[in-house]
């Protein structure tokens, strides 16, 4: 338990430093975070006995990894890195010129893989090495395509990654200290110390946080201003309608003794709500598939690269179901009226 400890605040300090450095060293965290996650999903179905026969084998998975890093970055990041070198007339060209044929680039390579995969089956390991390339694509679907969603919406400002990210942990907290005292009811086999006691209780603070930690944040140009290139400068932005306080008279809503009569709140709270709802009643499914899929596998845990939490593939489940969600819900909802 005091490891347990230990590490929790040695991930919460350094994800607030990381939060203060700015957009891009979150997103080379982000590219970290999945390149163990990577790591970890790829030793699971590991055969060292195999892997002998096939020298070179696991460099094709990193090919395949890479491969789909370029591209998916490549599509959520060609804006703010034209505006990055636009004071740079050659660098502009060459840059705008590998936007431009990125698809074409990616799809060569992938196709080079595809050819190196081939090249490298032995009679004797067919059917190892089928099974390796069907789990190296599902990685990348299940995995990377997911988590890749969160450097999107730290580049249309860190409000869209802190608070989705914020509400999953105040989730999972609300659940452990709901279900620990007050948990009787079991809520889902999969998950035998999950109850819905604290289902429920974590639900209704989630959503509650939600509500205000928005009011909080929206306060703060430096999480509410989108960044357009990959500078790392202080932000100032008009931060548009959603971030801009609207009044509210309660009038005869309240009790006479209530103190507050009228509340100023910010429009973008009430999509907050959305965000907590999904969080607290979606999003905990992550991690459910994530119990179901090391039972299948007879693991307690994806690694253990964060001592007593397991792998980082054990704290990020929950996290990757909740930022495609953000991703989607900002370009239905806000972007429209920004």
């Amino acid at each position: 338990m005091l490891i347990r400890t230990y590490s929790s605040l040695w991930m919460i300090g350094g994800f607030v430093f990381v939060v203060y450095m700015g957009h891009l060293y979150i997103w080379a965290m982000v590219v970290v975070i999945q390149i163990f996650m990577a790591t970890e999903l790829f030793n699971l179905l590991r055969r060292s006995s195999e892997e002998k026969q096939l020298p070179g084998f696991r460099l094709l998975n990193w090919h395949f990894f890479f491969t789909a890093m370029l591209f998916t970055y490549g599509r959520f990041l060609s804006r703010e890195l034209v505006n990055t070198v636009t004071s740079d007339h050659l660098l502009y060209k060459l840059v705008s010129g590998l936007i431009k044929y990125q698809m074409f680039i990616c799809y060569f390579l992938y196709i080079a893989g595809f050819v190196w995969f081939i090249l490298t089956l032995k009679k004797k390991t067919y059917n190892y090495q089928f099974k390796q390339y069907a789990w190296t694509h599902m990685i990348l679907l299940t995995v990377f395509a997911q988590s890749s969603f969160t450097v999107a919406n730290i580049f249309e400002g860190m409000f869209w990654f802190l608070l989705p990210a914020s509400l999953i942990v105040i989730n999972d907290i609300a659940a452990y200290l709901f279900g620990f005292f007050l948990g009787r009811t079991p809520l889902i086999k999969l998950s035998p110390k999950k109850t819905w006691e604290g289902f429920i209780g974590a639900s209704v603070t989630t959503i509650i946080s939600a509500f205000l930690l928005a009011n909080v944040m929206g306060h703060f140009q430096w999480l509410t201003c989108p960044r357009k290139d990959l500078s790392t400068g202080w932000l100032t932005c008009d931060p548009g309608s959603m971030f801009k306080p609207e009044h509210y008279f309660l009038g005869d809503w309240v009790p006479q003794w209530f103190p507050w009569k009228e509340v100023f709140l910010l429009p973008v709270q009430w999509h907050a709500l959305a965000l907590g709802l999904f969080a607290s009643i979606i999003a905990p499914f992550g991690g459910f598939f994530a119990s179901g899929f090391k039972r299948a596998f007879k693991i307690k845990d994806f690694g253990d690269s964060i001592p007593g939490h397991g792998g980082i593939t054990d704290r990020m489940d929950c996290q990757m179901v909740m930022a495609v969600f953000a991703y989607i819900y900002h370009q239905s909802f806000i972007s429209p009226h920004n």
